[in-house]
């Protein structure tokens, strides 16, 4: 194939019978208008238009591009081999059709084996050579996960309730369901509100995992909620449990598959009496007085390879709960925070369950938040009594009270060391998420709190996420993502963002989660304008 580099795409061409009728170019051009426009409400009625126009056999592919995400997940190609396939040359004019593209990422994911590499770069590059200039910067951009254009998953799935003309909360809930937005968006324009309700819990099937946003403090919590359930914050993995019978599977925050890799989980699901369970909390490894091992130590558990018994004797897991979805037939999802706590302890042991009080008196709570910071956990979380449980989201209903700030953000490169850090990639440039553009704004610069061990080891990753290089930087694709702990912000017109964080230092690399999920410069400024007032109010003024 390689050597004729067409003859697959003339076969592509001959497909006249296809019903499919948008073009790639027709993505691309709705894209760059999108990320164009500055307000929300216009972001959602560019997509809808385009997304409205998508034929049947086209809207899983094309919710998929205007989302910044592939069908067929990731591909395994790498920065190097798309830049190459940039390098060719570009086609006259727009030909290529979603299926027609979906077709070859297909192909190019099923080629494997000896000779794949370059068979897979052939495909690529037969792919590019029928892209438009501009087709080959969408594909390039789309392929590294880099389609910046302020579409993030929250405006798409309202762009495709506008144009399903189905409420938004029904587009939500379906996509919890079925941790996918493309086929809901395909149920929603072909067969409207009815289509959404094929979407239910099914047992042994992750659903996204609900998120939690910050509160300054427990009375910053409690004037939100005034009475409200406080559970220790652990800082371990996420994990999500679903039970039929004997069958157990364990899943991530990011629903990857771990069960094979926590064998203490499974058999505690294994002895409950209830038949059916799906169950969302928390592993972790302890000490052996009981307080917490860092998060790093944690994650060894979760590796790709490991010697699974040996692990477990040397670092045992334990599972602590915090929520309950189903239990033997019943979904819990709808009912209120209160009710599905009750369920969860009418069916796990004590022990596995999360330390709670239920309060609407401060000083009770600070003297919990105090009693899990002396039991070396990271703060505590204030829920809503009341609240669903809302998959997918970062809404105002679970709320995260930490000692210490910080922020989990995104390494956009890094600086070459010197003295006794020659030879590694040592200090990290750090960018909060901006859910305006989807770009990285930048916020200061650390190499403070690594390990000898964690330099070695970001060497080597950023050097295979590299995008560009200078004679002191690379930078890297936006990809990882750090907890960074700091004592204060404060405004700088060094950078972009106009604030930068002071003291920062790295905690550790959050390998649980994505770009997509790091904190935002909203939040950064939040935070800045939270300890203004702090600061005002301790000096007896008021900030302007």
């Amino acid at each position: 194939m390689s050597g004729e580099p067409l003859r697959f795409f003339a076969g592509l061409c001959l497909l006249d019978t296809r019903s499919a009728v948008m073009l790639l170019t027709d993505i691309v051009t709705s894209s760059e208008r999108v990320a164009a426009a500055r307000k929300r409400l216009q972001k959602i009625g560019l997509l809808a238009d385009c997304i409205r126009r998508l034929a049947p056999a086209e809207i899983e592919i094309g919710v998929s591009y205007l989302a910044g995400s592939l069908p067929q997940g990731r591909l395994g190609v790498g920065y190097t081999v798309v830049q190459e396939a940039l390098k060719t040359p570009a086609a006259g004019g727009p030909r290529l059709t979603l299926p027609e593209v979906d077709t070859v990422l297909t192909r190019l994911l099923q080629t494997t084996g000896k000779g794949s590499l370059s068979e897979r770069r052939a495909q690529l590059n037969n792919l590019f050579l029928q892209a438009t200039r501009a087709e080959q910067d969408f594909l390039a951009r789309l392929l590294m996960g880099e389609l910046r254009q302020g579409a993030l998953e929250g405006i798409v799935v309202e762009a495709i309730a506008k144009a399903a003309s189905v409420p938004a909360s029904d587009i939500r809930r379906a996509v919890m369901l079925a941790a996918d937005m493309a086929p809901v968006a395909r149920s929603a324009l072909t067969e409207g509100a009815k289509g959404l309700q094929h979407y239910r819990l099914e047992l042994l099937k992750p659903v996204q995992p609900m998120l939690a946003d910050s509160a300054e403090d427990v009375g910053e919590a409690l004037a939100h909620f005034r009475c409200a359930s406080f559970e220790y914050k652990l800082d371990g993995a996420r994990v999500q449990v679903h039970k039929e019978g004997t069958e157990v599977r364990v899943f991530t925050r990011s629903l990857n598959e771990v069960t094979g890799a926590v064998p203490e989980v499974v058999e505690l699901l294994r002895r409950l009496p209830t038949q059916a369970l799906i169950a969302d909390g928390e592993a972790l490894a302890l000490n052996a007085d009981g307080t917490p091992q860092p998060f790093q130590v944690t994650m060894r558990r979760f590796g790709r390879k490991l010697d699974v018994e040996a692990m477990r004797a040397e670092l045992p897991l334990t599972a602590f709960f915090f929520d309950c979805l189903h239990i033997d037939g019943e979904d819990l999802i709808d009912q209120t925070a209160a009710s599905r706590f009750s369920a969860l302890e009418g069916v796990l042991p004590h022990l596995a369950v999360i330390p709670r009080l239920v309060t609407a008196h401060r000083q009770a709570a600070e003297a919990f938040l105090a009693q899990a910071l002396g039991r070396g956990h990271e703060g505590v979380m204030a829920k809503a009594l009341d609240a669903r449980y809302e998959a997918g989201r970062r809404g105002a209903s679970w709320l995260k009270i930490k000692r210490a700030f910080t922020l989990d953000l995104v390494v956009l490169a890094a600086e070459w060391g010197s003295g006794r850090r020659r030879g590694w990639l040592s200090n990290l440039h750090l960018g909060a998420r901006d859910p305006a553009t989807g770009s990285y704004v930048m916020l200061g610069k650390t190499f403070k709190g690594m390990t000898d061990a964690m330099l070695k080891w970001q060497t080597t990753k950023f050097q295979e996420l590299a995008i560009a290089r200078d004679a002191y930087t690379v930078y890297v694709q936006p990809q990882l993502v750090v907890e960074v702990a700091f004592n204060d912000i404060q405004a700088s017109p060094h950078y972009p963002g106009g604030v930068a964080l002071r003291f920062a230092r790295v905690k550790h690399y959050r390998q649980d989660k994505r770009a997509q999920e790091a904190d935002t410069i909203d939040t950064v400024r939040s935070l800045y304008r939270q300890q203004l007032t702090h600061q005002s109010a301790c000096a007896g003024v008021l900030p302007d």
